[in-house]
């Protein structure tokens, strides 16, 4: 079955047990990075997909012409912190060989913005949730099975589809993630000869906005096609199965259901005070003569 049979097929899985707060989940494009010394960034393509338990996050400094090793994303277990009341994540495999965002995330929240600040003050960034209404979907990639060697490879990544918005990562091979993980850089492993840029670039996170059609990709080439093609089918334990040609050999990716809502509305607005309320409608012809939903 395809992408969006799959989607009509599967059994609802519900938000029991989310542990941080359910405005997160979804598809947000950030807009901008202050840092401490006073530097703004609002140009890095960079996006970040929500699940009940897991991220996905891709960032492109100079879009489809971002150098291969200047690349990045992941996918992460994410956990919450309710007492300090700040986000973190676990990552073991992403397409840097390193972790170049070690903090956790404090979040305040207005309207249709997540901001993020870095407990350390070194940063703070504003997050713009993309999606309004529509499907909510979290596929965990667990394993690749490679039908001409017979081998099956333990594998990290993932689907998210957040209504028009979907993100998809897949990790290398483990063989390659342990020569990276041994070199701890990319160009010294590239140097080293450990890999090849063909190893390198074997990490995908893809992100389709506004569609099915990857727009952003660690990939390159995968922009104008499908987020996820193949033929899906549903296991009997529930898990999702799909089979793909991966470099000339049929392979069968494993996948479980981490979240499966059908018809979710995304938070895009925050409450105030009843006087706050009073207050911007008799001023709204001048504070929001010029306002817009920033996305």
């Amino acid at each position: 079955m395809t992408l969006a049979e799959l989607l009509t097929a599967l059994a609802p899985v519900s938000l029991d047990g989310l542990a941080f707060p359910r405005r997160l989940l979804g598809a947000f494009r950030r807009k901008s990075i202050t840092f401490a010394n006073g530097l703004t960034d609002e140009t890095t393509i960079v996006f970040w997909f929500q699940s009940k338990t897991f991220t996905i996050d891709l960032r492109l400094p100079d879009g489809a012409e971002t150098a291969l090793l200047d690349r990045q994303g992941w996918v992460g277990d994410t956990s919450w912190d309710a007492a300090a009341q700040q986000l973190s994540w676990t990552i073991n495999r992403s397409y840097q060989p390193r972790n170049q965002w070690p903090e956790p995330a404090t979040l305040n929240f207005i309207g249709n913005s997540v901001i993020e600040f870095a407990p350390s003050g070194a940063y703070v960034e504003d997050w713009r949730q993309q999606s309004t209404s529509g499907p909510l979907l979290g596929l965990r990639l667990l394993s690749l099975f490679d039908e001409s060697t017979g081998q099956t490879h333990a594998m990290d990544g993932g689907l998210i589809i957040a209504s028009n918005h979907a993100a998809y990562a897949q990790s290398r091979l483990p063989a390659v993630d342990a020569a990276l993980n041994d070199s701890g850089d990319l160009a010294k492993a590239l140097e080293d000869r450990r890999v090849t840029e063909q190893d390198i670039a074997s990490y995908e996170v893809s992100v389709a906005s506004n569609g099915d059609t990857v727009t952003h990709s660690t990939q390159p080439e995968r922009v104008g096609q499908p987020i996820l093609a193949g033929d899906f089918g549903i296991e009997p334990d529930g898990s999702v199965a799909l089979a793909q040609t991966i470099d000339g050999s049929p392979c069968r990716l494993r996948f479980v259901v981490d979240l499966n809502i059908p018809d979710f509305v995304f938070d895009n607005s925050t409450p105030s005070t009843a006087e706050a309320l009073v207050w911007a409608e008799c001023e709204k012809a001048h504070l929001m003569r010029h306002a817009w939903i920033a996305r």
